[in-house]
């Protein structure tokens, strides 16, 4: 049995403010915007490359905006990345290398949406 995790919804207070970070600044792909009346309204967007999608709106979660942590963005060359945000206009910290002595180190930068909701630039060591 297979199971892909493909949509994360992720709370947010202003709908179209969130929308323009994720599509302009990330430069994720706005696959669906659409209003179910006033009260419910639904944004798909993708990360390049990616197979999962996130999903911001209106009466889509309850959670408080800025909630959510932790999410990684997995990327082939973090510097570059990191670079390539810092550029659009992207807060985020300096790449911080972790690793065990003997072991591959893995590499993160993190950052902030408009709501405070936690993501981190991920560079796994391939």
């Amino acid at each position: 049995m297979d199971m892909k995790l493909e949509l994360v919804p992720i709370p947010v207070s202003d709908v179209d403010r969130a929308k323009e970070f994720y599509s302009t600044k990330l430069g994720f792909t706005v696959d669906l915007d659409q209003r179910f009346g006033d009260e419910f309204r639904v944004v798909q967007l993708t990360p390049p490359g990616s197979a999962c999608s996130i999903c911001i709106g209106t009466g889509v979660v309850d959670t408080p905006p800025g909630s959510v942590q932790g999410l990684h963005l997995v990327v082939s060359d973090i510097h570059a990345s990191r670079a390539w945000l810092l550029d659009r206009g992207v807060e985020i910290a300096e790449v911080e290398t972790m690793g065990a002595p003997g072991k591959p180190a893995v590499s993160y930068a993190a950052f902030t949406d408009p709501d405070g909701n936690g993501w981190t630039l991920q560079q796994l060591p391939y």
